[in-house]
């Protein structure tokens, strides 16, 4: 059996075009399949949507969050809850098109491999600056970390059990998936699309949001952040002994040590800023540190149609 795990946040104008979209291929494939969808919090009637569409379809299910815990967690609350033996996890914006459903299929059951994933080759429709940024992250992140995160990789992905369970295991709090898909391994196989836009509505992710979750990637995958902190500790402590030894010299060659205050203070400053700028990575760590010791859950259910759901995990 295959599930469809589809986080949902605001999608009341999107839900009927996907559902009649998903439903169409997989119903025409002769699939044997159940629908998860994850309402996120939402504040439009995208819940009301989904009881409906429950109602109408035994094979529908879905999950409402007490509140927005964002994606991430939507996205391990469907893996926690799926019972297929295959699991894919996709938007319901149409971005990710379900027509790759019986492809991706294909390629796990008949080539060896335990997922199929996509990655956008294009970024047609998407402002010029935060493609530029998208791409600089790609290129940090896979120089920083011991994983591999292809450049324009989505969410959108078919995995085995095997892979599901595996992903599941890792319940930190801070959660990355793009990073936990890589770091658990198993064979993958990337399919490339063009950009798709949305069928409807407006996007949920600004640019502050897509760099606070390239941050939280950096820091959930890589110790170079706090190895760089290291780095500008020691240089700083070399420069500041030329510095000394400049000030001693030029106190017994000239006798004027005073002259040159000004750019003493700059120095101050500037180091200063150093120390900080420091002291701010490492708050990261320990911020998250701080998360993960809590051990609060990652999600609280609200309502839902299935029976053994866990309200809080």
């Amino acid at each position: 059996m295959l599930t469809c795990i589809i986080p949902c946040y605001n999608e009341e104008e999107s839900l009927p075009f996907f559902y009649d979209e998903i439903s169409n291929i997989l119903e025409t494939e002769g699939y044997s399949y159940e629908l998860i969808f994850v309402d996120d919090g939402s504040t439009d009637h995208t819940l009301k949507i989904l009881k409906k569409l429950a109602k109408m379809d035994t094979r529908v299910s879905f999950l409402s969050f007490s509140r927005n815990f964002g994606k991430e967690s939507a996205m391990y609350a469907g893996l926690c809850h799926a019972h297929g033996d295959y699991i894919a996890v996709m938007d319901a914006d149409m971005q990710d098109p379900p027509s790759l459903l019986p492809e991706m299929l294909n390629i796990v059951q008949t080539g060896g491999y335990d997922c199929v994933a996509t990655r956008r080759v294009t970024r047609e429709g998407e402002p010029v600056i935060r493609s530029w940024f998208a791409r600089r992250f790609y290129k940090i992140i896979n120089k920083i970390s011991d994983v591999n995160i292809v450049d324009g990789a989505r969410d959108f992905r078919l995995m085995k059990r095997s892979m599901v369970e595996a992903v599941v295991a890792i319940g930190e709090y801070n959660r990355f998936s793009k990073g936990i898909f890589g770091w658990v391994g198993f064979q993958t196989y990337w399919i490339s699309y063009d950009n798709t836009e949305r069928v409807a509505g407006m996007t949920k992710w600004n640019f502050w949001k897509l760099f606070k979750y390239a941050i939280d990637g950096i820091l959930n995958f890589s110790q170079v952040p706090l190895n760089i902190s290291s780095w500008f500790g020691m240089a700083m402590t070399f420069f500041s002994f030329v510095i000394l030894i400049f000030i001693i010299l030029r106190k017994c060659l000239f006798g004027d040590p005073v002259n040159g205050w000004a750019s003493l203070v700059c120095i101050i400053i500037f180091i200063g800023g150093i120390q900080l700028f420091c002291m701010g990575i490492m708050g990261q760590y320990i911020a998250k540190t701080y998360m993960e010791t809590k051990k609060r859950p990652h999600y609280i259910i609200s309502e839902s149609n299935i029976i053994d759901t866990k309200n809080i995990k």
